[in-house]
């Protein structure tokens, strides 16, 4: 649950969607925050994919040629603002120029040139591409959480990366010890 009077930022974590969350596009969302502070908030679904948009279509649209690139790579529907632009979330384990660190394990690329370098299989060891972000203005993530629209969960790599999308929110909700049975679709505070 957010703290309203102890306010900290959520930069770095992840957003859960409860039951109480009605939009379709942000039901059952697990969110990595890539951004927030008093302006607002900025940040990346990672449990859900575009199933029309191939990666190497989308290759073929940015003018992007390799015949090197042999694998699939999914292509993540990142949220519902400027769905025209590409987000890389990656490991930090290599420095890229443009890439923005959020947190001691994660970074965020905004560059055609990582996207250059996933297709050719020289991009950092775990990446996540999406296009489009989730945003909120100054408050609203706050009041959304008041309201018990999100919890929050400590970053974790394996939810990131590794673990299976269909069951992202599932282990989300499992990380922090919360059972789907005892969450309510009603909104209340005490």
């Amino acid at each position: 649950m957010y703290d309203e009077k102890n306010h900290s930022y959520l930069e770095g974590q992840l957003l859960i969607a409860t039951p109480s969350m009605t939009d379709p596009r942000f039901e059952k969302a697990v969110i990595l925050i890539c951004a927030h502070n008093t302006e607002g908030a900025m940040g990346i679904i990672i449990n859900k994919l575009f199933t029309d948009i191939d990666f190497k279509e989308l290759l073929s649209e940015l003018e992007i040629t390799s015949k090197e690139y042999t694998e699939k790579l999914d292509i993540y529907f990142g949220g519902p603002v400027e769905l025209g632009h590409g987000f890389v979330l990656h490991s930090k384990e290599t420095l890229f120029e443009g890439s923005f660190p959020i947190n001691d394990h994660i970074s965020l690329n905004t560059s055609i040139d990582m996207i250059r370098r996933l297709a050719t299989g020289n991009g950092p060891e775990n990446a996540l591409l999406a296009l489009g972000y989730a945003g909120w203005g100054a408050g609203q993530l706050e009041e959304e959480l008041i309201q018990n629209s999100w919890l929050h969960a400590p970053y974790n790599t394996s939810l990131v990366f590794c673990t299976n999308i269909k069951d992202k929110w599932q282990n989300a909700l499992n990380s922090i010890g919360v059972k789907l049975s005892t969450l309510s679709d009603t909104i209340g505070r005490a």
